[in-house]
């Protein structure tokens, strides 16, 4: 088993600080008396967005990547993985295990998404362009 690296420790941290903003955020809008759809939507693309933030400048650092495609890529895998990876997960979960907490196969759904959201965030969004060949130098030439 490999050793959990930086990046995977940074794509954690940033895991956790996006669930608050989207928690304190939809609590705090629900206290105030904002519609409860209303909060969830503004708190859960609070939470997006800073997610896309700080994994493309702070977790990943992509920051030279084209910031348009990085958030279209972003955004569509963000909501494959709770729209449909997690959704089939609950499914899976609830078929194979009749009668289960209805929790237990939403937190399989969680850590599957999250699994799925760090391979892809790594391999598709915020892949690092591959590097330049270096230059080679023939015998007797002079470098430089």
């Amino acid at each position: 088993m490999k050793p959990i690296n930086g990046t995977q420790v940074r794509f954690a941290v940033v895991g956790v600080l996006n669930t608050a903003v989207d928690a304190v955020g939809y609590a705090l809008l629900a206290t105030l008396g904002v519609p409860m759809f209303v909060a969830n939507f503004i708190s859960t693309t609070a939470g997006m967005l800073l997610s896309f933030t700080l994994n493309r400048n702070f977790t990943f650092r992509a920051k030279d990547g084209d910031i348009r495609r990085q958030a279209v890529l972003f955004f569509a895998i963000t909501a494959f993985g709770l729209w449909v990876v997690q959704a089939a997960v609950i499914f899976a979960i609830s078929k194979l295990f009749p009668g289960i907490n209805l929790l237990i196969p939403k937190f399989g759904a969680i850590a599957v998404g999250m699994v799925w959201n760090y391979v892809m965030y790594k391999k598709v969004v915020f892949r690092h362009g591959q590097p330049e060949p270096a230059a080679v130098v023939q015998p007797g030439s002079q470098a430089g």
